[in-house]
């Protein structure tokens, strides 16, 4: 028997497979919204009309329809996303330091699934005279 019938093969980087990798405008959506939303001062997203219709689904027990991308958009181009949010603040917080801390929290997650982020707009719809319980 020959020596070659009992050699392992070595896997290197080389030896993986090509292709593309696609990141959809949902799943960036997401996980803004996620980030977003563990920021302390940020107490709802989406705006006056799209908080109407929510608030409907809750009281008919269709709480969760739309609400992982609830206040919402984005657009991937070429490993590069723009975010647009709209959110809710709690009164007494200040604007540039809540808007700052979520643009921080949504570039650090989606560049941990390998995007780049290239803007995050973000407008303050509204301002929550009361915290919702948790």
């Amino acid at each position: 028997m020959s020596d070659e019938a009992t050699r392992e093969l070595r896997v290197t980087p080389d030896a993986v497979a090509g292709g593309t990798t696609h990141v959809s405008d949902e799943v960036v959506e997401k996980i803004a919204v996620a980030a977003a939303r563990s920021v302390p001062g940020v107490v709802e997203l989406g705006g006056d009309v799209a908080r109407f219709f929510n608030a409907v689904l809750d009281k008919v027990g269709l709480d969760q329809v739309g609400d992982a991308r609830r206040g919402c958009s984005a657009h991937v181009t070429n490993g590069a996303a723009v975010v647009n949010l709209v959110l809710v603040i709690s009164v007494g917080q200040s604007v540039p330091q809540v808007t700052e801390a979520v643009r921080a929290a949504i570039s650090a997650a989606v560049e941990a699934y390998g995007l780049r982020v290239d803007e995050i707009n973000i407008r303050v719809d509204d301002v929550a005279m009361e915290v919702p319980p948790a």
